[in-house]
């Protein structure tokens, strides 16, 4: 098997072509990425359910829209939370129920107690499901186009018009990357 190297913390963006419905200009962050596997969350499909409909307790800390995102096609009765700690924190200055994924963005237990996390909290976002994909599975999207792999930021987690962040992203990008955020929504139009 050959190795892998982590695209953890970066974000898989849908190139126009991708036709599943289920990521059609998604923005995935990677949560976990490895020769086992990958995890992330589409951070662009927001529903229409409040995040204190389902965790109360979280409500306050969720930033807007305020409601819960769908994390991708994977699992949508579990609940993930993803927050933004400024200046990221690890180790011993980590704040209790927060493990740091890449930078300032980490996974949130939803277990623990909201307010042990809402002193260090910047931005929570709370996602039912994910996106998944087996060994070597998104390697092989990758390596037919399916998606562009560009750094992420802090902010692209609290993205409050989520609806934009697909163009944001790719505007963002240097050279032909940031040309694709003009590619239209139905290129038949043109």
């Amino acid at each position: 098997m050959t190795e892998v190297s982590s695209l953890t913390g970066r974000l898989l963006v849908a190139t126009p072509a991708l036709a599943d419905p289920n990521f059609e200009r998604a923005v995935v962050l990677l949560l976990d990425h490895d020769e086992e596997g990958s995890l992330g969350v589409v951070l662009n499909r927001p529903t229409p359910v409040d995040v204190g409909d389902i965790l109360e307790g979280w409500a306050d800390l969720a930033g807007e829209p305020g409601v819960v995102f769908q994390g991708g096609p994977v699992s949508l009765d579990s609940a993930l939370g993803v927050a933004v700690v400024p200046g990221g924190a690890s180790g011993d200055g980590a704040p209790l129920g927060w493990r740091r994924v890449h930078g300032a963005i980490g996974l949130v237990d939803l277990e623990a107690p909201p307010e042990l996390l809402a002193p260090a909290v910047g931005a929570l976002r709370i996602f039912a499901g994910y996106a998944g994909w087996g060994p070597g599975q998104l390697e092989d999207e990758l390596g037919e186009g399916a998606w562009y792999v560009v750094e992420s930021e802090p902010g692209d987690v609290s993205c409050p018009a989520p609806e934009r962040l697909w163009r944001e992203v790719l505007r963002r990008q240097r050279g032909d990357l940031a040309m694709v955020a003009t590619y239209p929504n139905d290129p038949s139009l043109n």
